[in-house]
């Protein structure tokens, strides 16, 4: 019994000690957080990037080429170019985290925000604005004036829930109390507006809604594409199409990402790629830059 009672004596003695001095070779703020650097392991992983088909698959390999290979030597990693027809499968890779990064159109960036959490990463600046515009064109030779004139007419739409290719033109004829289905005599989609400008050009179409940036850079690639179309209508001014990320994505490659483009026209070869996509450079946008398209959106549905 006194063995025992001298064991727990000890062991009382023991855990009133002091603890043993240990110098901190620092100190560490948990409140900080900031993404960890891309590891180096992803160098085996290509960086997926998808662009929607605003401007047709050959034109989107042309004029994206020297961006892709800037990401690519910047992030140390292979980049894979994604290519769907429509704007919808373009949001499907997104939001099942198939790829990493998307250029996408404004209305296809409202429709994925607001059903899955896409979000904004930057949005391309042009000429010091970040908007655009649809442009409703018909063939040089064309009498026609405004959409009215257009009634009964062959019309090129670009993508079912393209902005300025399809629900712009569609509230115009909605403004004029028809449908576009009845009010011309047939519709067709390009899926591309640089093929929607080549159609009315061609006149395969009476006339087409394009966007504005696509039809400014085909017309400066190809002066002869202002002497067979003519602009006959301009729509206020929409948020512009921005570059987006998906809810799956790894923070620390958001944050890397968003740095490199935004960083982008400090470099000759950023200044480059850009140049070879019309853009002066990327900035940040916030989603009540795309408030305007909601309303017309909103107004489009509301009447279909």
């Amino acid at each position: 019994m006194c063995y025992r009672w001298l064991f727990l004596l000890t062991l009382l003695l023991a855990s009133c000690a002091p603890l043993p001095s240990v110098k901190a070779d620092g100190y560490v703020d948990l409140s900080y957080r900031e993404p960890l650097p891309t590891p180096a392991d992803s160098r085996a992983t290509p960086l997926k990037v998808a662009v929607a088909a605003v401007i047709s698959p050959q034109g989107t390999i042309e004029s994206y080429t020297a961006l892709l290979k800037y990401l690519g030597r910047k992030l140390g990693r292979p980049v894979e170019l994604v290519q769907r027809r429509t704007y919808l499968e373009v949001n499907d890779l997104v939001q099942k985290g198939e790829v990493d990064i998307a250029f996408v159109c404004t209305s296809a960036y409202i429709a994925g925000h607001d059903s899955f959490g896409m979000e904004l990463l930057v949005a391309p600046q042009v000429r010091g604005e970040t908007v655009y515009y649809s442009l409703l064109i018909v063939p040089a030779e064309s009498a026609a004036q405004s959409m009215a004139d257009l009634r009964s007419k062959v019309f090129a739409f670009t993508d079912p829930i393209s902005l300025s290719g399809r629900m712009y033109p569609t509230f115009l004829v909605q403004q004029l109390g028809d449908a576009p289905e009845h009010f011309f005599s047939r519709t067709f989609f390009t899926y591309s507006h640089d093929d929607a400008i080549q159609a009315v050009a061609n006149r395969v179409a009476d006339g087409a809604a394009v966007d504005s940036l696509v039809y400014e850079f085909a017309v400066a690639r190809d002066p002869s594409l202002a002497q067979r179309t003519r602009v006959i209508h301009r729509s206020p001014p929409f948020g512009i199409p921005p570059v987006v990320v998906g809810p799956l994505i790894r923070p620390q490659l958001k944050v890397d990402l968003q740095d490199l483009l935004l960083s982008l026209h400090h470099e000759p070869e950023g200044r480059e790629a850009l140049r070879a996509i019309g853009v002066d450079q990327f900035v940040l946008i916030e989603d009540n830059a795309y408030m305007d398209v909601r309303n017309l959106l909103s107004d489009v549905n509301a009447t279909r």
